[in-house]
């Protein structure tokens, strides 16, 4: 609902705006509350044991998602003309984002070592990184691989979209500054950006062993005189109040 009330408050804007003016007041259009933050995330480990579980053509894909941040889309349709395998960078041209912002991604080690192999293995003349399992086209749809390689691995009901709010949530958990965070995963706002970076409980254990460890270091074992309560230094008792 809310999709179609954007539209239709979009067509009373552009009325107004028009030569001539088609729409001479833009009325007031409420928005339906939404919950839209997303709840799902990988752990490294869980990670590690749905992409074995993938099949081959998608495990390469999977490690991009996890490692890039960036959306099914973007990965899916990334050709070989956007990859500098000599400088290690991977492009997002100008218009080619969701936001029409460009971004450049470098490529660790692994990144490196996979795409190598993708390009000596490739199949000419298709421009595409990732093939579907034929071979004969880019990775369209695989939602049913998908499920299939999260079921196998415990993970039911994981969306792929997860590997990118999960690769930004570790972006942040690796102190990377959140400005270069938002520049890497195409972030124009810092309320969308922060509807990724959703703490779990994961998150919530380690700040409060973190917190703990802070206070044990300011503990500080306090020095106690001890008191000699031998006879000659035993202070002399005043008389009772009932004896005065």
């Amino acid at each position: 609902m809310n999709r179609e009330l954007a539209a239709r408050k979009r067509m009373f804007n552009l009325g107004a705006r028009s030569t001539p003016i088609r729409v001479e007041r833009v009325p007031y259009v409420p928005m339906l509350k939404e919950d839209n933050v997303r709840k799902g995330f990988f752990e490294q480990d869980e990670y590690i044991a749905v992409r074995e579980a993938s099949p081959e053509h998608l495990k390469d894909l999977v490690m991009f998602g996890y490692k890039t941040r960036w959306r099914l889309s973007e990965i899916t349709g990334l050709t070989w003309g956007q990859v500098d395998l000599k400088e290690g960078i991977v492009r997002l041209e100008v218009g080619e984002t969701k936001n029409d912002e460009g971004r450049i991604v470098f490529m660790d080690d692994e990144a490196k070592e996979i795409f190598q192999r993708r390009w000596r293995n490739r199949k000419r003349p298709l421009p595409w990184v990732f093939l579907n399992a034929s071979g004969t086209d880019r990775v369209k749809r695989f939602y049913k691989a998908w499920k299939t390689a999260c079921a196998r691995s415990g993970f039911s009901g994981r969306l792929f979209h997860d590997l990118r709010r999960t690769a930004i949530r570790n972006m942040v958990r690796a102190a990377i500054p959140e400005r270069v965070a938002m520049k890497i995963s195409g972030h124009k706002t810092r309320s969308v950006f922060d509807r990724y970076n959703i703490v779990s409980e994961a998150d919530l254990r380690r700040a409060a062993r973190q917190l703990q460890e802070h206070l044990d270091a300011q503990k500080v074992t306090p020095k106690v005189t001890p008191i000699d309560f031998s006879a000659e230094n035993t202070i002399e008792e005043g008389p009772n109040v009932a004896d005065v």
